[in-house]
């Protein structure tokens, strides 16, 4: 698993699955834009990397929660709990988004 450091913990919590879920979005339409018959599983692959991205976030804020518990006290904690929220969100969009490209077909307009 990928660790990420206490001190970039909550950052990469909060910044890290807005990225995915844009990059996805950005990342696809570009792809199936000029030639949606040539895409084939890009789109789960894709996906599947967006909602990786969003487990790590998942797990720094954890970890964040933990790490600001003594330091800056309740708004700390409260700020990775919301990057947990954050992470889970975002991470249920990308999956209905990638279960999207195994059920519609990519050439449909």
């Amino acid at each position: 698993m990928i660790r990420v450091s206490g001190r970039f913990a909550l950052p990469v919590a909060l910044l890290l699955p807005p990225l995915a879920w844009m990059s996805f979005q950005y990342g696809l339409g570009a792809v199936l834009r000029p030639a949606c018959a040539a895409v084939g599983w890009i789109g789960p692959i894709w996906g599947g990397a967006a909602l990786a991205a969003c487990i790590v976030a998942f797990s720094a804020a954890r970890r964040a929660i933990g790490d600001r518990s003594g330091r800056e006290g309740a708004t700390g904690r409260w700020m990775a709990a919301v990057a947990c929220l954050g992470a889970g969100v975002f991470a249920l969009a990308i999956l209905f988004q990638t279960l999207a490209t195994l059920i519609v077909p990519p050439c449909v307009r």
